[in-house]
C-alpha cells in the first residue's frame, strides 16, 4: 500500500472516531436524561437508567452515520488545510479526485463493517433494551409475537388471561382464531374456536364460534368480547426492527408472508440496510465537495455549518421518498435508490473542475 494512501486512511479514521465518540457521548448523555425522566415516579436502582442509556445508545447511533461520515470527513479535510498538505499533495501530482475516491472507499468498506457487525451488535442489544424496559411499563403484561406458527397475543383484561393465536391476518379479520380465557391464576374457563374474527376495534366480533367450557360445547353465530387490541394496534405491534438482526429480519419476513402480513416495512428496512454502505460512501463524497469548494472560507464552523445544512435537506428527501415506499405510492426499491440517484448526480455535477481547487 503506498505511504499516501496509507497517511490518508489514519488521518480520515482518527476524524471518523473522534467524531464517533463525541456522538457517542452526547447520545449517551440524552438518552440518560430521557430514561430518568420515564423513571421519575419509578422506584429502581439509580444505575437501571444508566444501564438502559448505555443499550439504547448504539441504535441511535446507527441512524446517525451519515451525519458523523459527513462531519468526519469535514474534520479529515480541516486537518489537511490547517497543516498545508492538500497543497503538498497537489504539488505531488496527487489529485483532489483520488483523494475522494480514497475517502469514499474507505466509507463503504467502513460501512460493510457497520452494517455486518455493529448493526448486529445494537440490534441485540436494542432487543435486550425493550425486553427490559417492558418491565417497568404499564402494558408489559400484553404480549405479541408473530412465527411460523402464526400469530400469538397475550392480553390481560378484566383480571382474565387471553391467550390468541390465528394463522392469518385478512384486512380487519384475524383467520382461523383459537383463543384461551383464563383466570387471574392461569386457570382455563373456556376456549373458543372461531374461522373468522373481526378486530377492528377493541370489542371483537367472533364469527361462527364454537365454545369449550369444560366438557360442553356451546355454538354462536357471532359474539362480542372485549380486549387491549384492536386491527390498528396489531398493525403497528412489530414496527421497532431495529431491535431485529438481519437473520431475524428474514426469518420475519418469511413468516410475515405466511400470515399474510404486510412485508413493506421489512422489505424496505432491509434495502436500506443494503444500501447504507454506498450512502455513506456518497456522503463522504458529498463532504469532500463541500470542502474542496469551500475552502476559501477561513471558518471552519462555516464550512461544518454548511455540510450540515445540506445533509438535513438530503434526511428529509431521504425521509420523503421513504414515507412513499411505506405507503406504497412508488415501489419499494425506486423509494431507496431515489435519494442516492440524486445525491449521486449531484455529487457528479458539483466534481467538474474538481481538481482545480
Amino acid at each position: 500500500m503506498k505511504t499516501y494512501i496509507k497517511f490518508l486512511g489514519k488521518t480520515f479514521l482518527n476524524s471518523f472516531l473522534y467524531v464517533l465518540l463525541v456522538m457517542m457521548s452526547l447520545i449517551f448523555i440524552l438518552n440518560l436524561l430521557s430514561e430518568l425522566e420515564f423513571f421519575k415516579d419509578v422506584k429502581v436502582n439509580n444505575l437501571i437508567p444508566v444501564y438502559l442509556s448505555f443499550l439504547n445508545a448504539p441504535t441511535l447511533i446507527f441512524e446517525l452515520f451519515p451525519f458523523i461520515f459527513l462531519i468526519a470527513t469535514q474534520l479529515f479535510f480541516i486537518t489537511l488545510f490547517n497543516n498545508n498538505e492538500l497543497g503538498i499533495f497537489k504539488y505531488s501530482g496527487l489529485k483532489n479526485s483520488k483523494i475522494i475516491l480514497i475517502l469514499s472507499t474507505i466509507s463503504f468498506v467502513l460501512g460493510l463493517l457497520i452494517i455486518t457487525i455493529f448493526y448486529n451488535f445494537s440490534s441485540n442489544l436494542k432487543n435486550f433494551y425493550l425486553n427490559l424496559k417492558t418491565n417497568y411499563t404499564a402494558d408489559g403484561k400484553y404480549l405479541a409475537v408473530i412465527n411460523k406458527n402464526g400469530l400469538w397475543i397475550k392480553d390481560v383484561i378484566n383480571e382474565k388471561i387471553l391467550l390468541i393465536n390465528a394463522s392469518k391476518i385478512e384486512k380487519n379479520f384475524i383467520i382461523d382464531a383459537y383463543i384461551s380465557e383464563f383466570d387471574k391464576d392461569f386457570k382455563i374457563i373456556r376456549n373458543i374456536i372461531s374461522p373468522k374474527v373481526d378486530v377492528k376495534d377493541k370489542k371483537w366480533i367472533i364469527y361462527n364460534a364454537e365454545v369449550l367450557i369444560e366438557n360442553e360445547k356451546k355454538n354462536y353465530d357471532s359474539f362480542k368480547m372485549n380486549t387491549n387490541f384492536d386491527y390498528h394496534i396489531i398493525q403497528n405491534l412489530f414496527s421497532n426492527l431495529s431491535s431485529l438482526t438481519f437473520f431475524e429480519l428474514i426469518e420475519l419476513r418469511k413468516n410475515y408472508k405466511q400470515l399474510n402480513y404486510s412485508i413493506i416495512d421489512v422489505d424496505l428496512h432491509l434495502l436500506k440496510l443494503f444500501s447504507f454502505p454506498l450512502y455513506l460512501s456518497l456522503m463522504a463524497i458529498f463532504a469532500s465537495i463541500i470542502m474542496l469548494n469551500t475552502k476559501q472560507f477561513k471558518s471552519s464552523i462555516l464550512k461544518i455549518s454548511i455540510g450540515l445544512f445540506f445533509s438535513v435537506i438530503i434526511y428529509y428527501l431521504n425521509n420523503f421518498f421513504n414515507v412513499m415506499g411505506q405507503t406504497e405510492k412508488i415501489n419499494l426499491i425506486i423509494s431507496v435508490a431515489s435519494p442516492l440517484i440524486l445525491l449521486s448526480l449531484v455529487n457528479t455535477f458539483l466534481m467538474k473542475e474538481i481538481n482545480a481547487k
